[in-house]
């Protein structure tokens, strides 16, 4: 039984977008909504066929047989049988996939959400739902958005596909580039999303990591990938590279200074090298100034011993192409390492006056941290423990805890 629903849920996240776009493909009387139901009743039909019979010798040409099934019953119940496509639309190495120029179906498929009618924002929605197949509470999280604002989008373009007739063909070759731009920032946010998740050790969401890996590296290897690519490749191995060096003996949440850098991958930053000179060129993309920031980190002997300076440089070269608050963040903290501090605290508590900053924990931890490190407890408290009420990750918790004994034990010897 274990083994049959493992089975099921490998097949799940790797089908699961596949089959949803295959139906819309069978037939235009399919809208998203009936797609995912349908998709949905035959894994369950799967698991109770599986569990009495075993497995079939070939799981995915089952669940393809039984979702094609299942849509012609639909069809038939609603007596809608004018633009039925050809049977084989539902099965997998549809023909027409041959003479596209990526081999990667889910990269396939990832193009196909990037369609230009559908915003930005949408996109990644759908795409981390159907090609990642992200649950719903998950994506609101990646994207600092409700559950419930998730939800009522995805109602929004599930009606605007039916009704403007946007299906999730691959796109012909000619459209691949103009949609480039939005598939790297899909994947830069898949990517993130596994390597931030701080939810405790054994659910670091290494996956996810792998998955956004995996994706970029097909892209890479294709016709259509460029030096902007080989760029977020870079990023992405750079941070894959310190995944053991995150997190202690005890599943407790460290930081970049706290963190054994005997533990990082030297194989995977010698990569991330390889890819970052690789992507070399006259277009300066914001994946290069960030893998270049993330190559620093990574070569330095300590964290005392980090060319600072240098860093400061490349987030000033970043705002420019790529102004934002979380951007402005992490520069203040390279400016604070690197001896600026009146200018680091000036821009985090120009930050702390915005309504969203002023609710993000990331901000009140790094501003507890630069206090406690100046001798100022009072305010290091004060932080800490604002940040306390912002985050609800155990692990985001603990660490922050584990500062606030520190303010409180050192502030007790203060003369």
């Amino acid at each position: 039984m274990d083994e049959v629903r493992l089975e099921a849920d490998q097949l799940y996240k790797s089908h699961f977008g596949k089959m949803i776009s295959s139906l819309l493909r069978f037939s235009n009387d399919i809208d998203l909504k009936t797609a995912e139901d349908l998709v949905q009743d035959s894994f369950s039909a799967a698991l109770t066929s599986w569990e009495k019979d075993g497995l079939p010798v070939n799981p995915a040409a089952w669940l393809f047989r039984v979702c094609k099934n299942k849509a012609l019953n639909k069809i038939k119940e609603s007596k809608k049988f004018s633009e039925l496509f050809v049977d084989e639309a539902v099965y997998p190495g549809d023909p027409v996939l041959a003479v596209f120029p990526l081999d990667d179906q889910q990269l396939i498929l990832l193009f196909a959400c990037a369609h230009p009618d559908l915003s930005p924002k949408v996109q990644v929605v759908i795409t981390l739902k159907y090609v990642v197949n992200l649950k719903v509470e998950a994506i609101a999280k990646i994207l600092g958005m409700t559950i419930d604002g998730i939800d009522k989008l995805l109602v929004r373009v599930r009606q605007k596909i039916k009704d403007e007739k946007i299906f999730f063909f691959e796109p012909v070759a000619e459209e691949l580039e103009s949609r480039i731009h939005i598939v790297h920032k899909i994947l830069y946010l898949i990517f993130n999303e596994g390597y931030k998740s701080s939810w405790g050790k054994e659910l670091i969401r290494e996956e996810l990591c792998e998955e956004g890996l995996l994706m970029t590296r097909a892209l890479l290897k294709s016709t259509i990938g460029n030096k902007e690519t080989s760029a977020l490749y870079a990023l992405m191995l750079f941070n894959a590279s310190r995944f053991k060096g995150r997190f202690g003996t005890h599943g407790e949440l460290l930081d970049l200074e706290e963190q054994d850098r005997a533990s990082w991958n030297r194989d995977l930053i010698g990569l991330a090298f390889y890819h970052l000179e690789l992507s070399r060129g006259e277009l300066i993309s914001a994946y290069h100034y960030e893998a270049s920031i993330a190559g620093i980190h990574c070569s330095a002997e300590s964290f005392a011993a980090t060319d600072w300076k240098a860093i400061t440089i490349l987030y000033t070269c970043l705002l420019k192409i790529n102004p934002n608050p979380f951007v402005e963040l992490n520069y203040a903290i390279a400016l604070y390492y690197s001896g600026q501090k009146n200018e680091a605290l000036a821009i985090l508590h120009k930050l702390e006056t915005e309504p969203f900053f002023s609710q993000y924990y990331l901000l009140h931890a790094s501003l507890g941290k630069i206090y406690f490190a100046e001798g100022n407890h009072i305010l290091a408290k004060k932080y800490f423990t604002d940040t306390l009420t912002l985050t609800s990750s155990p692990a985001e918790k603990g660490f922050i805890q584990r500062l606030l004994e520190k303010v409180i034990v050192t502030s007790r010897y203060d003369p």
